[in-house]
């Protein structure tokens, strides 16, 4: 089981409904786990290592088909990687080689659990990053030292990895980049897409650096999930090849100047400490990322393990229909404030209820993707999903056929617990379940949910109400949202 509190999720308010929900995000949440997947690439025949798998392949690469490499002519064999959950991963290697592994390091977030044996691990800290992604960058670094032809190395690289995997430039502290990505994340609320050309070029290992260290030996790069659409798009290689800012183990698409850009866009220029500014505007080209043209000259493969038909969303639909709700898929990447895009979902969900369209109840709304909570000034504690499922409790109050529930994929919603200073005994959160009885709960309990929302303090309310996620951690295969209509009024 991932969720670790269905009993107390299910205990009041729409039970059944609940029931219900908690089952569809546990089989979301189950598919969300790149191991089985990770076995399947990888397989030992006598002295043969076989790498391959058509559903792993990025469509339009020029090297399909198995990768064999004969063990008798390869040296050693290490793992590199950063992001959440890419233990997962590093432990399917471990159980394919065996003690043909010569080793390897890779940073995982606070709270994952480990069990390796040969690769040696870190835990960092996510969105900002601490002093144990620092550590675990300089261990990768000296792993890579030394390195020769006929070595094989495997790079890991999942969400996350953009926090985890730092290690600043000269000049820049790491403070520096944690006061940078607040600035832009938490308090102006900047997507990933405009945070990364930032960051990118504030870093010794990303943007594909880290794969400069690995030269010259050959690289299997394992994708944990396809960033820009389903393997099967005609351009998926290219995509990761020329449009690509976020898989630090591959070429970057971003310059110096579209950093400056970002932050200039979301009115950060001035804000970010002198140092950043001072670099950016320098752009040094020997600090630049690494680009395709580069990238191409060298020895490697790209598997994405985890392609959109085996993931959260088909799995999630299938527990669904198999309950007898028929599923629809609204957005497979929903972007935008969490607290308006659950009113907009609820008032879906409320028009279904009442008039019956545009969907026939029982149904099931689902969602995927990645939604943003501005915070400002605010210091209250919660994330995304949990300030959609406040959010929306406010709007669907009264109803006795809506439910509505809402987690990230690695058990870890937002930052969580990361800036509540210790208060109180809360776990961090995976996000959150809430029904038309939920606010009449909340009152009874003496909460205000709208003040809560207000101040970004979602998290504490939905533990207090019983209606808070806990779940174990795995990769992120970003957010899952599902919306249960289950009668008409």
């Amino acid at each position: 089981m991932r969720i670790l509190n269905p009993d107390s999720l299910t205990a009041h308010g729409n039970r059944q409904g609940r029931r219900h929900v908690v089952q569809i995000l546990e089989a979301g949440l189950c598919a969300a786990d790149p191991y089985a997947n990770t076995r399947r690439l990888i397989r030992m025949e006598g002295e043969r290592l076989i790498l391959g798998h058509p559903l792993f392949e990025p469509s339009g690469t020029p090297n399909s088909g198995d990768a064999v490499f004969h063990l008798s002519e390869m040296g050693r064999i290490w793992v590199l990687g950063a992001g959440k959950g890419v233990h997962r991963v590093a432990e399917a290697v471990e159980t394919a080689l065996g003690d043909r592994l010569s080793g390897g390091h890779v940073i995982v977030k606070h709270g994952d659990q480990p069990r390796l044996q040969r690769i040696g691990y870190t835990h960092g800290a996510h969105p900002l990053p601490d002093e144990g992604c620092l550590e675990g960058c300089r261990r990768i670094l000296e792993l890579c030292h030394g390195l020769r032809s006929e070595d094989l190395v495997f790079t890991i690289a999942a969400n996350g990895v953009s926090s985890l995997l730092t290690l600043p430039v000269d000049g820049v502290s790491l403070e520096d980049v944690r006061r940078t990505v607040y600035i832009m994340q938490i308090e102006r609320g900047a997507p990933t897409r405009d945070l990364n050309p930032v960051r990118n070029h504030l870093d010794v290992l990303k943007g594909g650096r880290i794969s400069r260290y690995v030269q010259p030996a050959t690289a299997i790069h394992i994708v944990v999930r396809d960033p820009d659409g389903p393997l099967d798009e005609p351009d998926g290689y290219d995509k990761l090849m020329h449009h690509n800012l976020w898989l630090h183990t591959l070429p970057d698409c971003t310059t110096f100047e579209d950093a400056v850009d970002m932050l200039k866009k979301w009115d950060a220029w001035e804000a970010v400490p002198a140092s950043v500014r001072a670099h950016l505007q320098r752009a040094d080209p020997r600090h630049e990322t690494v680009k395709a043209a580069e990238f191409q000259q060298w020895s490697f493969r790209i598997f994405g393990v985890m392609p959109r038909e085996l993931g959260m969303l088909p799995a999630a639909q299938a527990k669904a229909r198999e309950l007898g709700y028929e599923p629809v898929t609204l957005s497979t990447w929903l972007e935008g404030e969490a607290s308006q895009a659950a009113t907009v979902i609820a008032g879906i969900a409320l028009t279904i209820e009442r008039d019956g369209v545009p969907f026939a109840p029982p149904c099931a709304l689902f969602t995927t993707g990645e939604l943003l909570v501005t915070v400002g000034d605010q210091e209250g504690v919660g994330g995304r999903n949990q300030e959609y499922a406040i959010a929306a409790a406010l709007d669907v109050a009264g109803s006795r056929n809506i439910v509505m529930g809402a987690v990230d994929s690695d058990g870890t919603d937002g930052p969580g617990c990361q800036f509540s200073d210790g208060r109180g005994q809360m776990p961090a959160l995976a996000g959150g379940i809430v029904d038309g009885f939920t606010l009449q709960e909340a009152e009874a309990a003496g909460l205000d949910l709208f003040d809560e929302l207000r101040r970004h303090n979602t998290g504490p309310a939905l533990w207090k109400l019983d209606s808070a996620v806990v779940a174990s951690q795995n990769v992120s295969m970003l957010d899952l949202g599902v919306t249960l209509i289950m009668g008409r009024r």
